[in-house]
């Protein structure tokens, strides 16, 4: 086998790409390292077109394997890896987000991207190496594709930024945010395409400072697979441009005229669908519907961009950095724990909250992940909420994302556990899209929070950006004309250039989002985008905290209480019982549910009052240290020819020896008590075993 491999020093870390005949029937692949992980990447292209298709058919799959960390994961009955991951998922997302803006508009053949994670060290970053692996290997493949990329990701530590944090170092710090740049086509300035980032409020100012930092590790891995592809990259395979229709062009063209800017009027009639029938009408006897629409696609974009940066004209006739009409509403269905209602435009999000015990926690076995996770927001988005029929499936890797980026949104400002011991679910129903949905159930996840009186710290609103650069090919990206858009909604989605979502609370951001269509945007942009966002998120919260200003001081009276009492460690098998035999009879008889920490820390979780109280005392007396000199009702358990075992308290007995049963002698236990009997004790006496003796006798002076 031959082998070929580069390396580049990252600060205290090295890079390691690696070159082999191991997977020789892809276009390409390699080999990347850093410490004790490696993850291989293939790339394979089909060597035909898929005929009839108005997208790039591009599959990007990041593979978590068991054996990477060296243990047997799954179900008893399925010890290996079965559907992805949500770790996984979002990862692939990641790296399909930074790859998918740099191939040909005009490319059709099915392109499939597969990184396989085969050994981590539990350190090092596997979404930024799996981003290098994806560049990496399209990079010296024959596959057409404007690379390479270079994915930073940036923490701070002991107050600094640091590149390429620990996972430990992410976990205790402030920010992770993660980076893909370029160069840009003059190759002066490094170009952002693609950001992930989940943070405790933090200002924007130092957002753009990160952003700074990343710069030269960017240019530095840049760079070095600029250099590897030199060495080892393949010659690129041409797409043939699709053969010009000049007449067809011309009808399209004169059909479209100015009604562009007729449909962008608040008051018009006219519709981009409306254009685009007339076009197929004149050229029905034309066969080439593929060409026509695609030329139709591409000159209405170019059209809306061109009112936007000259006119500064978008749809509805709104500024450029004007928010559509907001509506919230709490409290909108009954019998649930808290509901938030969050409408913006078209764009309406309702979201439910659900509190349970401690022990409804998530448990994740993942390759990244074997923890318990308290607090989750799903999202879900059926094909009614933009007027289509389709398949009622599970959520897919677009709910998982959008689902994803609300809880990290919302992470921050959940209460902690030893404030409020609950588990956390908030679902949001998409009832209505148009624009930027999953910044909307962000509002509308808050408010649900709020309105089931959960604690939290702050109250998050979100907001999505768009983007209009200026359609030159002959201008690199950093000299052309661009117009950031406030409150994007579905067309400017479409056909714009860039989906930035910001979230976060008064004090600063807890979660970003980009992705872009055009190949990569500036520090200005991002500088313009963040400012922007910030004056439409205050808006926003204002809204919202008209609505209501703070979270409700009382639980929802439909939520379960919880009771947090405290024992001794070694008072939880006493609890437990033996097999489980005594938890289950509380759990049973009072209907609650118990979760035991080792700490000692005992939750009991009821769907009233009353039934947490009963149990709550059950584990006390359980857990009761008996005083000599107490006097009890004792319950006759067992009797015995020399005395008799009476229970006390639950799980508790104490011995009645038959000289302590009465003052005059007592030939047979059974002459005074019988099992069953409820009779007054009072304790004379513990040994140094903890064994209780207790007196009738005495009990009755």
């Amino acid at each position: 086998m031959k082998t070929e491999s580069f390396k580049l020093k990252i600060d205290d870390k090295e890079l390691e790409i690696e070159f082999n005949n191991l997977a020789e029937r892809a276009n390409s692949s390699v080999f990347v390292k850093m410490g004790n992980t490696c993850l291989m990447a293939t790339a394979v292209m089909s060597n035909k077109e898929i005929d009839g298709i108005d997208f790039f058919p591009l599959t990007v799959a990041y593979e978590e394997k068991f054996y990477a960390i060296g243990k047997i994961l799954g179900s008893r009955f399925t010890k290996r890896e079965g559907r992805p991951s949500e770790q996984s998922i979002l990862t692939s997302r990641l790296i399909d987000r930074a790859i998918r803006p740099l191939f040909p508009k005009n490319l059709r053949r099915e392109v499939q991207i597969i990184i396989t994670c085969l050994s981590w060290d539990k350190e090092s970053d596997l979404a930024s190496l799996g981003m290098i692996a994806a560049s990496t290997v399209l990079s010296v493949s024959d596959i057409p594709w404007d690379g390479p990329i270079a994915p930073v990701r940036v923490g701070i530590s002991n107050g600094e930024f640091k590149a390429f944090p620990t996972y430990k170092e992410r976990e205790e710090g402030s920010m992770d945010l993660l980076l893909a740049g370029l160069n840009s086509e003059s190759k002066k300035k490094i170009l952002i395409n693609m950001i992930e980032g989940g943070m405790y409020e933090i200002p924007e100012s130092d957002i753009l400072e990160a952003v700074k930092f990343a710069e030269k590790y960017h240019k530095a891995i840049i760079d070095f697979q600029d250099e590897v592809k030199s060495k080892k990259g393949k010659e690129k395979v041409i797409i043939p441009e699709i053969e010009k229709d000049e007449e067809a062009e011309k009808t399209i063209k004169e059909i479209v005229g100015n009604r562009v800017e007729d449909v962008l009027k608040n008051n018009s009639t006219e519709t981009i669908e409306k254009i685009k029938e007339d076009v197929l009408e004149a050229l029905k006897e034309n066969e080439h519907t593929r060409y026509i629409l695609s030329f139709f696609d591409n000159l209405i974009e170019e059209k809306i961009h061109e009112n936007a940066i000259e006119k500064g004209l978008r749809f509805n006739e709104r500024k450029y950095d004007e928010i559509r009409q907001i509506d919230c509403g709490v409290s909108f269905i009954p019998a649930v724990h808290g509901t938030g209602l969050f409408s913006r435009g078209e764009t309406r999000v309702l979201s439910f909250l659900t509190l349970g015990a401690p022990g409804d926690q998530k448990l994740y076995e993942e390759m990244e992940k074997q923890e318990k996770k308290r607090f989750m927001h799903h999202y879900n988005f059926p094909p009614s909420c933009v007027g289509e029929t389709g398949p009622m499936r599970g959520p897919g890797r677009r709910e998982i994302g959008h689902g994803m980026l609300g809880e990290k949104a919302l992470r921050p400002i959940i209460p902690n556990a030893d404030v409020f011991p609950y588990t956390i679910r908030v679902v949001s129903e998409v009832l209505c899209s148009n624009g930027s949905s999953s910044m909307a159930s962000t509002c509308a996840a808050c408010l649900s929070l709020m309105d089931g009186g959960v604690p939290i710290k702050a109250p998050v609103s979100g907001i999505a950006m768009g983007l209009m650069m200026e359609m030159n090919d002959n201008k690199s990206s950093e000299d052309k004309k661009f117009l950031v858009l406030t409150d994007v909604q579905g067309e400017e989605d479409h056909y714009g250039d860039m989906d930035f979502k910001a979230a976060g609370t008064e004090k600063g951001i807890t979660a970003l989002q980009m992705d872009i269509k055009v190949r990569g945007i500036t520090q200005e942009i991002i500088e313009t985008a963040l400012n922007q966002s910030k004056k439409a998120r205050m808006e926003i919260l204002k809204k919202m905290t008209d609505t209501l200003p703070e979270p409700r001081k009382e639980l929802s009276k439909n939520a379960p209480r919880i009771y947090i009492l405290k024992i001794k460690p070694e008072q939880i098998g006493e609890v437990i019982g033996t097999g489980g035999k005594t938890i289950n009879e509380i759990i049973d008889t009072c209907n609650v549910s118990i979760d035991i920490e080792e700490t000692g820390e005992v939750f009991v979780t009821a769907e009233n009052q009353e039934s947490a109280e009963k149990a709550v005392e059950w584990i006390k007396n359980i857990t009761r240290e008996v005083v000599v000199g107490e006097m009890f009702q004792g319950l006759i358990k067992r009797v015995l020819d020399f005395g008799a075992f009476a229970e006390i308290l639950p799980g508790q007995e104490g011995m009645i020896h038959i000289s302590q049963l009465s003052d005059k002698r007592v030939e047979k236990v059974t002459d005074v008590v019988k099992v069953g009997d409820i009779v007054p004790v009072k304790v004379i006496s513990i040994d140094e075993q903890g064994r209780i003796n207790l007196s009738l006798k005495e009990a009755k002076k």
